[in-house]
Order: structure tokens, then C-alpha cells, then sequence
């Protein structure tokens, strides 16, 4: 699947998250932020584009209502951060902790999640659309009452999520990992597994299989 990438120009100024709030607007764009510190913070309806965040703790800060366009995160950690109500374009995470995020009633669009931390983050009542989980770990991530559009899970921990009241008609989590799954059987329906799969979804629905 292809996924559209950030456009951002080339020859950004540096900037300090913190800078932040001596805008107009809690708006940040065109530039690069490297090694800044904004943890335990509260600032709403944020927006950030054409931009490279890197080397960041946002650790607990609530940031619900974030419009996000056009972002490279490497190596920023978000563990417990609220993102909820987001709205995330075009972004990429990689090499990032998002331990326990908040995630929930979001849109996003043209997203890749790489080689990151996501255990206990929750998705719930949110729509991703062309967005990849690439080598990401996934453990007891909750994707509640989802829409998924053209979503990957490629060499993803998924063990314990939780996807409940979300189709997985298209989504192939063949190469995956899991021990167990929370699903509904009729939303199994078109989800691509491998044959180990399989035989695991028809032990979680109680099947009793003798060769």
C-alpha cells in the first residue's frame, strides 16, 4: 500500500517546542524541533505542520484536538499523552513511545506508525485511512468501534488488542503476532490470516479441532 509522504521543505529553522506559546495561535510549522522538553503540559486545539519533531518527551500532556499535517516524529516519546479528538494527516511516528496514548474519536489520513511503542494506546471510535503499522508493538492497544480504510499491520505484536465493533474485512494480519484477540466472529469476516491464525480464532471461538 502507498502511502502518501509529509511535505516538508527542505532548509527548516530550528525552533523549541516552547515557543509554542508565544504565538498568536498554539501553532508551530516549518521548522525543526530537536531535544525539547513540553511533559505534563495542557494546551488544546494545538496545530503543527511542514515539520521535523525529533529526540521530544511529550510524556502526559494533553494535546486533545491536535490538527497535525505534514510530520516526521523520530524518537519522541508520548507515553499517557491525550491526543483524543486528533485529527493527523500525512504524519509519520517512528522510533517513537506511545505508551498508553489517547487516541480516541481521531481521524487519521496517510499515517505510518514505525518501529514504535504503542502498548495500551487506545484508537476507540476513530477512523484510519491509509495508515501502517510497520515492526510496531501493539500489546492490549484498543481499536474499539473503529472504521478501517486500507490499514496494515506488518510484523506488529497485536497480542491482547481489542477490536471489538471493528471490521477487519480487507486487513491481513497474516504476518502479525498474537496469542489472543478480542473480535466479534461476524467481523472476522475477509480478515487475512495465516494458517497458525487460523487455528487460534477457531480455538478463541471455541471451535474444538481434531485432526
Amino acid at each position: 500500500m502507498k502511502i502518501d509522504s509529509p511535505k516538508i521543505p527542505n532548509d527548516l529553522p530550528s525552533m523549541n517546542f516552547q515557543d509554542i506559546f508565544y504565538q498568536e495561535e498554539p501553532e508551530l510549522e516549518m521548522c525543526i524541533i530537536n531535544d525539547s522538553l513540553f511533559a505534563n503540559e495542557l494546551l488544546h486545539r494545538v496545530r503543527l505542520s511542514r515539520m521535523f519533531i525529533k529526540n521530544c518527551r511529550f510524556n502526559n500532556t494533553n494535546f486533545s484536538n491536535i490538527d497535525i499535517t505534514d510530520v516526521i516524529f523520530e524518537n519522541c516519546d508520548f507515553s499517557n499523552a491525550n491526543l483524543s479528538s486528533s485529527s493527523i494527516h500525512r504524519a509519520v511516528f517512528k522510533d517513537c513511545k506511545l505508551l498508553g496514548i489517547d487516541f480516541t474519536e481521531s481521524r487519521f489520513g496517510n499515517v505510518e506508525f514505525d518501529n514504535s511503542l504503542l502498548n495500551l494506546s487506545a484508537f476507540g471510535n476513530s477512523k484510519l485511512e491509509k495508515v501502517k503499522f510497520q515492526d510496531t508493538s501493539l500489546v492490549s492497544s484498543d481499536f474499539y468501534d473503529c472504521i478501517f480504510k486500507n490499514v496494515e499491520f506488518r510484523l506488529c505484536n497485536i497480542n491482547g488488542a481489542n477490536f471489538e465493533e471493528t471490521s477487519l474485512k480487507g486487513i491481513d494480519i497474516s504476518n502479525s503476532s498474537f496469542e489472543s484477540l478480542t473480535v466479534s466472529p461476524e467481523n472476522l469476516k475477509g480478515c487475512k490470516v495465516n494458517s497458525y491464525q487460523a487455528i487460534q480464532f477457531a480455538s478463541l471461538l471455541g471451535l474444538v479441532i481434531i485432526d
